[in-house]
């Protein structure tokens, strides 16, 4: 334990964009098909560095078949909360689950470049503690380390709805189930807070046999993947409020609340609309009653497409959809990042209307039709998947890979793991940076990304801006 709060804590955003300037970027690799072990690589972002862009320090698991996905630390600004009793720990440890072994690592990063193996929690202690499988999200939060999961009980996890469980954040004893009361919620993505206000909003995706072999093309014409946000008491868990999309706004994904707890409202992605292939972001807010509302304010059509060019999965729709499967908000709540995974596009909307978002900058990148290049030549495969922000708002990171076996089907020529930046205009934009270009391992995909020292998808902040 730290005899201070940790440097890297900040009370409110506006204090966190004002901290130092990232150097180190910790990425996750896969390996798609299992032959090799998943693993961590520590990439210099300092562009001042003589090794900018390089891969400094990789670690790799003992095991195979885990599939990393997303991670988070042990601790972030979410512990400055009055509330909790852990304002002295330190942001030491990101917590590695994987999404289809079901087993958690953690990792030790107290020494970048030396990141190693401080722990690991087998799927056994996982589904007999919790009944939960397929941990996907992670967010230290009030009481410790919260972890979304994506499957229920049974080999094939629809033995129950998934939820979310909790974490010691010093001893990474899993302590049991999150949800005391769950209302009508049975599938689950992601999962994001408004700590002052003590509430807390969930997405999702679909159960394991949805998405663990790929795309189940009859269950998304069916509309059968998850549309439905839900609000919680975050002290109470337990969900006050769930809001139905639309059934044809299949997969609900990432939540991104506003960073400033003054500001009640967020944002959520949607990957697709079935009516007409269109991306759709929906923004919800809180009203004085207390009750939530949301309402589409993005769409992004999809682009006409001769089928000898299309996958399989989308030769007869003649189009392809955008496929927004991640989004990210600048720590100042003025810019919203949207990844179409499917057109090869990373947007960056003005959000300072939260009601009215204005798009305000684009970089075309990879595609499963147009396959854009890099700037500086090299190919990037797949399209703009998994988005990150610096803390200064001047720099967004970002990879490729979305999901082994969706990757396959929808990009079924390409291989590789790559990551990019581009700069942010001081009044918007976007320009992708020629210098900074990450390719991985031969053999492996690159997934999420999180900075040191903190990202605008890690941190929760207890105080308003001034």
């Amino acid at each position: 334990m730290n005899l201070r709060p940790d440097p890297t804590f900040y009370p409110s955003a506006k204090m966190a964009m004002e901290g130092p300037t990232e150097t180190l970027a910790f990425t996750l690799m896969l390996s798609p098909d299992g032959m090799q072990p998943d693993g961590l690589a520590v990439v210099d972002v300092d562009p001042k560095s003589n090794t900018y862009g390089e891969i400094l320090h990789s670690l790799f698991m003992p095991n195979l078949g885990d599939e990393f996905h997303h991670f988070g630390w042990n601790a972030c600004s979410s512990a400055l909360s009055p509330l909790t009793g852990h304002a002295f720990l330190e942001r030491r440890y990101l917590i590695i689950p994987g999404i289809r072994s079901s087993r958690i690592y953690i990792i030790d990063v107290k020494e970048p470049l030396k990141a190693k193996i401080h722990k690991i929690i087998e799927p056994e202690e996982l589904f007999a503690k919790t009944g939960y499988s397929r941990p996907h999200t992670i967010h230290c939060g009030p009481e410790g380390i919260y972890v979304s999961t994506l499957g229920g009980g049974g080999k094939d996890g629809t033995d129950g709805p998934p939820g979310i469980f909790i974490m010691d954040c010093q001893t990474f004893e899993i302590l049991g189930r999150y949800e005391m009361e769950r209302g009508i919620q049975d599938k689950h993505y992601d999962f994001w807070w408004n700590l002052p206000r003590d509430y807390m909003v969930s997405s999702e995706w679909g159960l394991p046999p949805q998405f663990e072999n790929g795309i189940v093309a009859e269950d998304l014409l069916s509309n059968k993947y998850g549309h439905t946000i839900h609000f919680w008491d975050l002290r109470a868990r337990k969900c006050v409020q769930s809001i139905d999309l639309g059934e044809n706004h299949q997969m609900a994904l990432e939540i991104r609340p506003a960073h400033d707890p003054v500001k009640e409202y967020g944002f959520c992605g949607v990957v697709v609309d079935t009516t007409n292939l269109q991306g759709a972001i929906f923004t919800w807010w809180r009203k004085e009653d207390g009750t939530f509302e949301a309402k589409k304010t993005i769409t992004i059509d999809p682009v006409p497409a001769d089928a000898d060019v299309l996958p399989d999965l989308l030769k007869g729709f003649g189009a392809v959809p955008p496929l927004v499967t991640d989004i990210d908000l600048s720590l100042d709540d003025r810019f919203l990042y949207v990844a179409c995974w499917g057109l090869g596009e990373m947007h960056q909307y003005d959000v300072s209307d939260p009601m009215k978002p204005k798009l305000a900058g684009k970089v075309d990148l990879g595609g499963i039709v147009t396959k854009t290049a890099h700037p500086n030549g090299k190919p990037f495969a797949y399209g703009p998947q998994m988005v990150e922000i610096s803390r200064d708002g001047k720099r967004v990171y970002w990879t490729n890979s979305l999901y082994s076996t969706w990757d396959d089907q929808f990009y079924p020529n390409d291989e590789g793991g790559q990551m990019v930046m581009a700069h942010v205009g001081e009044n918007g934009g976007l320009t992708l940076a020629e210098d900074f270009y990450v390719d991985f391992p031969k053999g492996y995909r690159s997934h999420q990304i999180r900075l040191e020292g903190g990202d605008c998808s890690t941190d929760s902040f207890c105080y308003p801006n001034v």
